[in-house]
């Protein structure tokens, strides 16, 4: 399992390098204001750093349960970026409606835009991750 400094190094340096990426791309997309896509961004990235350290946790304690490790194996990281996403697209839904002021709908693209960046992203930055600081296998 791994240390609480490196969940927290982990969740933040996420969310820094996936707003670097995701904020002129939003704007660009959706024709928002930088500062407005910047605002959706940046509460997004909040919420789903704390959902990020929450959610990983959760989840290793459940891999640890149920295989002994939290080694993830292709299968269970695309199971990973899956749920994850999930909650968090659930959770953005309100808040990108009303603070844009558009419809659900349209909302709901934007959400589902964001999460299959974050999906991608997801995937390919925890692998990464893992690489460069792997998890521990329990004593």
């Amino acid at each position: 399992m791994r240390s609480t400094r490196s969940r927290i190094i982990h969740a933040l340096s996420f969310e820094l390098i996936g707003l670097a990426i995701v904020i002129p791309a939003f704007s660009l997309l959706f024709g928002v204001d930088m500062g407005e896509g910047g605002v959706v961004a940046v509460v997004g990235a909040t919420l789903a750093t704390v959902w990020n350290y929450l959610y990983n946790l959760g989840f290793d304690h459940a891999l640890l349960r149920l295989q002994g490790h939290t080694t993830k194996s292709l299968p269970v990281r695309i199971l990973h970026a899956l749920l994850f996403e999930a909650g968090l697209l659930l959770a953005l839904l309100p808040f990108i409606a009303w603070y844009l002021g558009v419809s659900l709908w349209q909302a709901l693209q934007m959400d589902i835009a964001f999460a299959l960046f974050y999906l991608v992203y997801a995937f390919v930055f925890n692998w990464l991750y893992d690489l460069i600081d792997p998890p521990r296998r329990p004593a």
